[in-house]
């Protein structure tokens, strides 16, 4: 066992001294700080990593170099160099680095996530703009989303009325969850109060995490075989989890319609499964079971946590923040009257509920260093050079909290939008937390109707308290860093009726 130890140590040393060797070859690289032996840069990046990432910019410049293991990395903390990344030179940095747990199912040769710019991925992107998420389908379906903010709503009426603690980020994990299972199959995956929502926020935390761990296998791409911390025998269960629940929903389905025509007339569901299945049924795009199990994966997995993650971080600092609540309920009462309910029409008419969703984004962005990237060939960036196949990182949370582009970026502060145009639809590069160019998040358009809807029904006609025990800014702000961030501490505050 220590001759195999041994063998490894040194078989990586080698890996990483001849992987640095024709990295060093390629031309002038972006400055960085020293590189260890073997292990590069890894101890530096720290428990929060997109942090200790824009302090080393600080000294470094907004394009930086560091070796992880022995994958090249280049750290992009400035809109400039963003935008010459993602807009610029979009089609050669359009490629992902593929991690061993992408690769649990063969996922990556069939996600969108990771598959590379070409007919197939193109299929994919082409079926969520145009059928998924164009405003027509989702206009089709607010209604189903409309139930599940009635429920959110009356949980907490009955909170109020029993003078029970609310956990924010149960409620809103509860109603995300159930908001992306009904547009997605008309169905409710948990309730509140269920015993099944305990064991959803384990699988999927946990399939997140797994994503997101720091992985030897990635880092020393030799050792993947060896799966020295089990991330892919771990990521394998958890995919195999919900591919084989999605297959179950699929077959339940097609049986359904096999069985419902053409002698029966019943309603035709409104949902994005039923949209997926004509497609495939139809001549316009080749769509397999397969195709369509894991596009589903992609979009339910990825939708719930981090709109979760986002409306329990925004009732943070609404709560922390007791001006900008008021001004929040203050509009929401103007606009849409006391004890309505908001619709997703509604969002164009609250200017001051949009710049909240738009300061959470800059201030607290879940995905701080986005989905990476890699390089297709070698591209000189500003004088640099980024060698082929390097994996590039965009630090969205350093651009939201940089102070040559923000005043008070350290503050949570909505109205710097009131009289700033800046949107985080991709084109704003100081405010891309969903990305830019075409591998932009294709569920934004969904996700924006979600966020500004979960927050506004959970303070249209509702007051909150902080419990007292978690009064303090630091014990209420502080995240885990991951492939999506979370709250460390629960949020929990007690409601009240106006």
């Amino acid at each position: 066992m220590a001759f195999i130890t041994v063998f490894l140590v040194l078989f990586c040393l080698v890996c990483a001294w001849l992987s640095n060797s024709r990295i060093r070859k390629s031309g002038k690289l972006p400055p960085g700080p020293y590189s260890f032996p073997i292990i590069g840069n890894i101890l530096q990046l720290g428990q929060y990593p997109h942090q200790s990432l824009a302090k080393l910019s600080k000294t470094y410049g907004p394009l930086m170099s560091l070796h992880l293991g022995s994958i090249y990395t280049v750290v992009v903390s400035s809109p400039e160099a963003a935008k010459e990344i993602l807009q610029k030179h979009d089609l050669a940095f359009s490629s992902r680095i593929i991690t061993a747990a992408g690769q649990a199912h063969d996922h990556h040769k069939i996600s969108m996530v990771f598959l590379p710019v070409g007919s197939q991925w193109s299929k994919l992107r082409k079926i969520c703009r145009e059928q998924l998420f164009s405003t027509h389908r989702l206009v089709a379906s607010q209604g189903l989303r409309q139930d599940k903010l009635r429920k959110l709503r009356d949980h907490v009426q009955e909170c109020c009325v029993s003078g029970r603690v609310v956990n924010i980020g149960e409620v809103s994990f509860i109603t995300t969850v159930n908001l992306m299972s009904v547009t997605l199959f008309s169905v409710d995956f948990t309730d509140f109060g269920s015993d099944t929502t305990q064991e959803w926020k384990e699988t999927i935390e946990a399939l997140i995490d797994i994503v997101g761990c720091p992985n030897s296998a990635d880092f020393f791409p030799v050792l993947k075989r060896f799966d020295p911390q089990g991330i892919k025998k771990e990521a394998d269960f958890y995919f195999g989890k919900f591919l084989s629940m999605f297959e179950d929903i699929i077959n339940q389905r097609l049986e359904s319609r096999r069985t419902s025509l053409p002698h029966h007339h019943s309603p035709k569901k409104n949902d994005l499964l039923q949209v997926l299945l004509d497609i495939s049924e139809g001549s316009d795009y080749e769509l397999s079971s397969n195709d369509i199990k894991h596009l589903l994966l992609d979009l339910f997995v990825a939708g719930t946590d981090t709109s979760a993650s986002t409306v329990e971080l925004t009732m943070t600092e609404l709560l922390l923040n007791p001006e900008k609540m008021s001004k929040a309920k203050d509009e929401l009462k103007n606009v849409i009257g006391d004890n309505n309910q908001i619709e997703e029409a509604d969002i164009s008419r609250l200017p001051y509920l949009q710049a909240v969703i738009k300061e959470i984004l800059r201030y607290q962005p879940v995905g701080p260093l986005l989905v990476p990237h890699k390089s297709e060939h070698d591209v000189e960036i500003n004088g640099y050079t980024i060698p082929k196949n390097t994996q590039v990182l965009i630090n969205v949370w350093a651009m939201g909290r940089d102070a040559n582009l923000w005043l008070n970026p350290n503050s949570f502060e909505p109205e710097r939008f009131l009289d700033n145009k800046v949107d985080f639809k991709g084109r704003d590069f100081e405010l891309i937390p969903f990305g830019s160019g075409r591998r932009m998040c294709p569920g934004l358009p969904l996700a924006n109707r979600m966020l500004h809807m979960m927050v506004a029904s959970l303070i249209h006609n509702f007051d909150w308290k902080l419990e007292p025990e978690t009064k303090t800014k630091d014990g209420n702000t502080t995240v885990k860093f991951g492939t999506a961030h979370n709250k460390a501490v629960p949020l929990k505050a007690l409601p009240t009726m106006l």
